[in-house]
């Protein structure tokens, strides 16, 4: 049979054959290439869950690699059997190595590297995760929802959660808008502005929300304005003279928002000498 002789002799050994296992043996020799028949035996040897169950489902990946229900399901469960267990649990690495030899035939499959990802943080090595992380960007289309999904871990670190998004705006400059709402609901406000600074100098950007530029320049100017303690790396009086100078019909917002900037940094008397200028 073809689906034994791709097993070692070890494997072999751990098969265990019951009575009630026979007319699915008996369809699996008839039909070895139809994902929904075995299926339905995974289904059956995994009420309740058991070693020979496990032993099962490796036995259908030997001769379906390239199947996702199958590497979904088998990786599922043995991710549940490990799911109470202290990281520190050999078994935890065993089921590291099952994903890395699934992802060998399931590379392009984001949902199961997101679940890898989920496994790895719950185990806490940040290094680990890191370089794990690394193939995806060569093995999957940079897409918003991959990308952020991977920055989302609360215990990343914070340059590591910055390079996801940021190597993903230089291959989609249009994915720039997500980027910076990611950063301002992480509260990291002085990258989101550095960030936004970038976009109104580039005249060739194009928002894919339809965000004009005079729009990304006050909101730029917003951004200082009200968060002078965060933002620390850009000249408020700078960006607002460069916006005064390009948008000479949309005067009113700016000054309001360098007037606010000096008074959330106590230079009342800068902020009052704002208002003969506006006028």
């Amino acid at each position: 049979m073809v689906v034994m002789a791709r097993l070692s002799l070890q494997e072999r050994l751990d098969l265990v054959f019951d009575v009630e296992d026979l007319p699915y043996e008996e369809e699996m020799m008839r039909n070895q290439f139809f994902v929904k028949c075995w299926l339905h035996y995974i289904e059956f040897k995994q009420t309740p869950p058991t070693p020979e169950a496990q032993a099962q489902s490796a036995r259908v990946l030997k001769l379906l690699p390239c199947s996702y229900k199958l590497c979904y399901c088998y990786l599922m469960v043995r991710r549940a059997q490990v799911k109470h267990r202290c990281v520190t649990d050999p078994t935890h690495e065993d089921v590291n190595n099952c994903h890395e030899w699934a992802l060998v035939f399931m590379h392009k499959m984001p949902r199961l590297w997101l679940d890898y990802r989920q496994f790895l943080v719950d185990q806490g090595p940040i290094t680990h995760n890191r370089r794990t992380f690394n193939p995806v960007l060569w093995a999957l289309l940079i897409t918003r929802t991959l990308v952020f999904g991977l920055c989302t871990c609360t215990s990343c670190v914070h340059t590591h959660c910055l390079r996801w998004p940021c190597g993903a705006t230089k291959l989609s400059p249009e994915s720039a808008e997500g980027y910076i709402e990611y950063l301002k609901s992480r509260d990291w406000l002085d990258e989101a502005a550095q960030c936004l600074a970038t976009m109104v100098n580039d005249e060739r950007f194009l928002s894919k929300a339809g965000t004009s530029n005079y729009q990304l320049w006050h909101k730029l100017c917003e951004l200082i304005s009200q968060n002078p303690d965060k933002v620390q790396s850009l000249n408020m009086d700078t960006i607002t003279q460069g916006g005064l100078t390009r948008f000479t019909d949309q005067l009113g917002k700016l000054w309001c928002s360098l007037a606010d900037h000096y008074m959330l940094n106590g230079h009342f008397e800068k902020a009052r000498d704002v208002r003969p200028s506006e006028l």
